[in-house]
């Protein structure tokens, strides 16, 4: 089922102003410095956080990643009228410094992620990534490569569904889920979401359900981190993007669980701290930070954003800005 609404009616940005606010002041510094400011929205999705920058920002270029084909489409309709200030690409944001430099692009001073699935994802039914409904098991971001889920829950081997389902589901149950996926595809293989559903519905403790919520939730969320291989780009992306920035440019990012949240920590935590030896008498200059913190801890949506947008309770959100250049072994790394 395709929802035809406006993209602007369909898709509520997380934290908008708040991310918008952030990144404001690497962008009015580069006015001041007399040069246009490069921001990049990593996660382009239907287009709203990359709205209300152009809007904020009259002056600077905006350069939009996205792997899915369709959600460029729709946000490339909706940013229309700033045409002449963006450029949108279909690739995975941690192919950031190839697009960076076929647009030729030296530096940018800011660059946004909003990680997970996409509410276009979720709210087109036949992509299959919502358990609440029927649809093919698919769960690609990019429709037009890599394997499905349909693909992982049929061939792949027991202990293999079991590693991926506990490591990238946090499942306590995923010993049961993935002997029952074994136990079913051999009389039929899944084809479908609601397949799939229950099955796990038929292993998971009523009791657990209730208080962990929906009883697929987390195997969808291990299946699709799989299909899509999102932490191990992520683990790429995160660096990469601190790499691209301009002294005063800033990093910000939105995640909606621990693993994705564990990454962004750990590289931003990378640069926010000395690098010198413990008992180094000196903190040489390569060794100072190359970064600063921007949040205390993760900051979180307040309760009116929740209550406009549900899904945005689980955001986490932190920000960083470069002070100093790299060091010279991560630039070259």
């Amino acid at each position: 089922m395709r929802d035809d609404r406006p993209t602007g009616e369909r898709h509520v940005p997380v934290l908008r102003d708040r991310c918008v606010a952030l990144l404001a002041p690497a962008v009015l510094a580069a006015e001041a410095a007399g040069r246009r400011a490069v921001v990049v929205d990593a996660t382009l999705g239907m287009g709203g956080h990359s709205e209300s920058m152009l809007e904020r920002f009259p002056d600077a270029h905006l350069i939009g990643i996205d792997r899915d084909s369709e959600a460029l489409d729709l946000a490339g309709r909706r940013l229309a009228r700033f045409k002449d200030r963006t450029d949108l690409v279909h690739a995975v944001y941690d192919e950031l410094p190839d697009v960076l430099t076929d647009l030729g692009v030296d530096g940018i001073d800011g660059i946004l992620f909003d990680l997970g699935v996409s509410s276009l994802q979720l709210d087109e039914r036949d992509r299959g990534f919502a358990y609440s409904y029927d649809a093919p098991l698919d769960m690609r971001m990019d429709t037009t490569t890599g394997i499905t889920a349909a693909e992982v829950v049929n061939t792949y081997a027991e202990a293999d569904l079991l590693r991926i389902i506990r490591a990238w589901g946090e499942e306590k149950f995923a010993g049961r889920i993935a002997s029952a996926i074994v136990s079913a595809r051999a009389d039929r293989s899944f084809r479908t979401t609601a397949e799939l559903v229950e099955v796990i519905r038929g292993v998971v403790p009523a009791a657990a359900a209730r208080t962990g919520g929906h009883p697929a939730k987390r195997t969808f969320q291990a299946l699709r981190i799989e299909v899509n291989e999102e932490l191990s780009v992520l683990e790429r992306a995160v660096p990469a993007s601190i790499d691209a920035l301009l002294l005063g440019g800033r990093v910000v990012a939105m995640s909606y669980h621990s693993l994705e949240d564990r990454i962004v920590k750990s590289a931003f935590a990378a640069g926010t701290k000395s690098s010198a030896p413990v008992g180094f008498p000196v903190e040489l200059e390569e060794h100072k930070a190359y970064l600063r913190s921007l949040t205390r801890g993760t900051e979180a949506p307040t309760a009116d954003e929740i209550e406009e947008n549900p899904r945005a309770a689980s955001a986490k959100l932190r920000a960083v800005e470069r002070i100093k250049a790299a060091p010279v072994d991560r630039k070259n790394r």
